[in-house]
């Protein structure tokens, strides 16, 4: 896998509007796939803070946990994501 393909998952994960199933649909990686990249990736401090964040209740990485309300995996304004690329505005 390429630098920037780590670096887009990772981007992704720390997003707390960003679910897992947006992450697997993307790239194919799973929630266990997306840790355990976390854990390699990240310092041991930053991985524990990321972690801590995902389950308290603020992130809504998990679509059982989110608003139904919300239909999407990306804001309403940003527009296309192709592959791993955002289209320029």
């Amino acid at each position: 896998m390429e630098q920037q393909e780590l670096d887009r998952i990772i981007e992704m994960a720390w997003e707390d509007r960003t679910p897992f199933e947006a992450i697997k649909a993307q790239f194919g990686y799973a929630e266990t796939d997306v840790i355990a990249l976390m854990r390699k990736e990240l310092k041991r401090s930053s991985f524990n803070l990321w972690r801590k964040r995902v389950h308290s209740g603020v992130s809504q990485k998990h679509v059982q946990k989110r608003n139904a309300d919300i239909l999407r995996f990306k804001c309403s304004r940003q527009k296309t994501i192709s592959m791993n690329k955002i289209s320029k505005r």
